[in-house]
């Protein structure tokens, strides 16, 4: 594990240990930490934000600081009523990719060197899920096997792609309109992986 990623787990552990308590959530860091589970090593995404070790962790970090920031907003507090505990905050931003565990598998293909001209093998993450039962929903599914959400929590977690998922846009903008946390969870989101991560 490389000293970047070891201090992104070291984080993200600070973090759920400090803000989550609720019945299950030790034994989902436990599983979370365990050797048969690589979310702290693997990648958000094969090729796109945090495609590296420790990108998974990484982002999620990066989703739960810029949720802090916009729940933490004059604009969000006043204008929209927002209200939501350290815990949700944590679990929503902490563990909506989940489902990103155990799919990415480090393969070898042939690049041309442009400055050789010769042929190189070099390493890529391949995709291979085993458990193919959506984005959203299959994080909700995997933590909920471990502790319960609050609905807030499991919309927000579900739904935390926005209008950039491939889902029906009319059930996104009325889950987004009834669960404010989906809606901050969407746009953290989105700024953590367009932004931030770039």
């Amino acid at each position: 594990m490389s000293d970047t990623a070891r201090e992104s787990k070291e984080r993200f552990v600070k973090i759920y240990r400090e803000n989550i308590n609720r019945e299950g959530a030790d034994k989902l860091l436990e599983y979370l930490q365990s050797k048969n589970c690589d979310f702290f090593t693997a990648p958000a995404s094969t090729k796109f934000h945090c495609s590296y070790e420790g990108g998974l962790c990484e982002h999620s970090l990066n989703v739960y600081d810029c949720l802090k920031s916009y729940a933490s907003s004059q604009r969000a507090i006043e204008q929209f009523q927002l209200s939501f505990s350290d815990e949700s905050i944590a679990i929503s931003a902490l563990l909506h990719d989940i489902c990103k565990i155990n799919t990415y598998t480090v393969s070898t293909r042939n690049v041309k060197n442009d400055k050789t001209g010769q042929w190189e093998k070099v390493p890529y993450y391949d995709y291979n899920d085993t458990l193919p039962y959506g984005h959203g929903e299959k994080s909700v599914y995997i933590v909920s096997g471990f502790m319960r959400l609050t609905r807030e929590e499991a919309m927000a977690i579900r739904w935390h792609m926005g209008f950039s998922g491939e889902e029906n846009v009319k059930l996104i903008g009325n889950a987004l309109r009834m669960y404010p946390l989906a809606l901050a969870l969407s746009i953290a989101d989105a700024e953590a992986s367009s932004f931030v991560e770039k």
